[in-house]
């Protein structure tokens, strides 16, 4: 509060804009008292985690943004700066490839190698999933608050320089795939079919996450044919329906945090579908996840630390879902990504069975 005769000058409530000029207070319509009183522009910093993008207050700063201008809004597209959707699409792969080395008593630079490429694979197929994603989804995303902010929702790129940048991604996607057998490229390439009409299935279907469920877990599949030159379906086939169970519980985890947005727009997904019974629902597909991979694991005679890893995958998987809170969207977020740990610990088993192996013990 001033004492000089008036109180209350209001500031103007832009970033960096001038004080209110306050004529209605009577010592500032006295010419007397004028000069003694000068406004001038306050000084606001704006913190280094903000950013304003295209007239608004983008997300904190990611390493992204110390990339070249021209770049981000492709990064972006890949949603490289979120590595989790990596992640789930690369464990399942993982599983396979150290399971059939475990079966085969291979070398550990047979695991090694196939790991490798198949961790750029995931990183580059992964990203042009989310490529194609959001070439189908560009008007629907601007109708949802998380969304927004995408490249092409968001007019960065065009879906003209979106389709050329898929081309680029699929070339290098390719590349990868032609390093393993021809059994293993066919099987790879048929892929494809499923991942593009993943983003279709949410306008005509409740169970999307299901088709996703068939897409990310393809590489429980193709792990095995690209050590072994072919698919043993007696271990793959449950280890795979055991994965698109996880990924039922982590994708409708994840539609959780859009399921106000998605009915405005019609969007369907399991999260809308579950609703009220959400948990105990994630419950049993949990269960079901940690049956089949065991099956999986009793069908390929893996020893003691697989089943570790799957218990704790299963503790894992349990903790997330006493935990999350279904109509928070941080505590979605927080749940989907401590799925993917489940995941790890599996990988993490399998890792060990065939450490021992190698070791003699």
């Amino acid at each position: 509060m001033l004492r000089n005769g008036f109180s209350g000058i209001r500031s103007s409530s832009c970033i960096g804009g001038r004080l209110e000029r306050a004529w209605h207070y009577p010592c500032l319509r006295d010419t007397r008292l004028r000069g003694q009183f000068s406004f001038k522009p306050a000084k606001v910093s704006i913190p280094p985690s903000i950013r304003r993008v295209s007239g608004h207050v983008s997300p904190p700063l990611t390493w992204v943004d110390r990339l070249p201008v021209r770049a981000r809004p492709y990064l972006y597209l890949t949603r490289i700066d979120k590595p989790i959707g990596t992640l789930l699409l690369f464990y399942p792969c993982a599983w396979s490839i150290t399971m059939a080395s475990y079966a085969l008593e291979a070398p550990f630079t047979t695991p090694l190698t196939y790991i490798s490429l198949f961790g750029v694979g995931a990183m580059v197929m992964r990203g042009a999933g989310c490529t194609i994603n959001d070439m189908w989804d560009k008007n629907l995303d601007k109708a949802v608050a998380r969304t927004q902010s995408r490249p092409l929702a968001r007019g960065d790129i065009t879906r003209q320089q979106a389709l050329v940048f898929l081309g680029g991604q699929l070339t290098v996607g390719l590349g990868v795939l032609l390093q393993l057998n021809w059994y293993s490229i066919l099987l790879g390439a048929s892929s494809l079919s499923v991942v593009t009409i993943y983003p279709f299935m949410k306008r005509v279907t409740h169970w999307p996450q299901a088709v996703l469920g068939l897409a990310f877990n393809w590489g429980a599949l193709l792990g095995w044919s690209a050590v072994a030159g072919a698919v043993n379906w007696s271990v793959c086939l449950p280890l795979y329906a055991g994965g698109i169970c996880w990924t039922l519980v982590y994708d409708s985890i994840y539609a959780h945090q859009d399921k106000t947005d998605d009915v405005n727009v019609g969007i369907h997904s399991t999260a809308l579908l579950f609703g009220a019974q959400t948990r105990p629902i994630l419950s049993t597909l949990s269960a079901s996840t940690v049956s089949l991979i065991t099956y999986a694991g009793v069908l390929n005679a893996q020893g003691a630390p697989f089943y570790l890893g799957v218990g704790l995958g299963a503790a894992q998987l349990t903790r997330v879902i006493w935990r999350t809170d279904f109509d928070s969207r941080p505590s979605c977020w927080e749940g989907f990504v401590g799925c993917g740990w489940a995941g790890f610990w599996v990988w993490m088993g399998a890792l060990g069975d065939y450490g021992l192996m190698l070791s003699g013990l």
